[in-house]
């Protein structure tokens, strides 16, 4: 995948949205994609820095991303807990792709949720949520400008949740996950919407190597 491509690929939003995509006003870095790369997912050069990133997790204690994702495999998803589709899926498809590594792998590996729609996903609510995808699944909320700003440093674009007539509450965000692998924190891969669970079942493995 070109970087125009990759550029274009973080502005879509694929939550709630009746399938009408479109632009923040905000863009979002562009890379270039590696060729020659052992990755199902799109590798990326120069890699993303891993977000400097404070909020609370489901317990409801601090998180610092960088200093508590260290030196582990990181997979990082901007999302909400009420989306109709793709943030359910995904993390369904991370976790049976983690049920399929040997233990070595699983211990390596952390997957953070970080929610796009604060007001209504609570650490608490957060927590009961991501337990059902395993103890691998972490969940952030806080501050939305700050998730935003971080999402933009991976090229991933996030809007405000919007209010709905009839009650409902979306919110509007690229799809991508981001894999940082664990020697550098360096964000390497770029996993768009319809990767599958082979997909990331293959990668994984590499990922906690640090495979470039």
């Amino acid at each position: 995948m070109s970087a125009t491509a990759l550029a274009a690929a973080a502005l879509l939003v694929g939550c709630g949205t009746s399938g009408a995509h479109h632009e923040a006003a905000d863009k979002p870095a562009a890379i270039s994609a590696e060729s020659d790369s052992p990755y199902r997912g799109t590798a990326v050069a120069p890699g993303f820095a891993k977000p400097d990133l404070n909020l609370t997790d489901t317990t409801g204690k601090p998180y610092d991303l960088r200093k508590q994702t260290a030196g582990k495999t990181t997979l990082v998803f901007f999302g909400y807990t009420n989306c109709p589709d793709v943030c359910p899926t995904t993390m369904g498809d991370i976790s049976a792709a983690l049920a399929k590594q040997p233990q070595a792998v699983r211990d390596n590996v952390q997957v953070v949720f970080v929610t796009t729609d604060p007001e209504r996903d609570t650490p608490a609510g957060l927590g009961k949520w991501l337990k059902s995808f395993g103890p691998n699944f972490t969940g952030l909320s806080g501050d939305l400008a700050k998730v935003k700003k971080a999402a933009l440093g991976v090229g991933i674009s996030v809007e405000d949740p919007k209010k709905h007539h009839d009650g409902t509450v979306t919110s509007d965000h690229g799809t991508q996950v981001i894999a940082f692998t664990p020697k550098d924190n360096k964000g390497r891969v770029v996993y768009t919407h319809g990767t599958t669970v082979d997909d990331f079942a293959h990668d994984l493995p590499l990922l906690t190597k640090n495979t470039r």
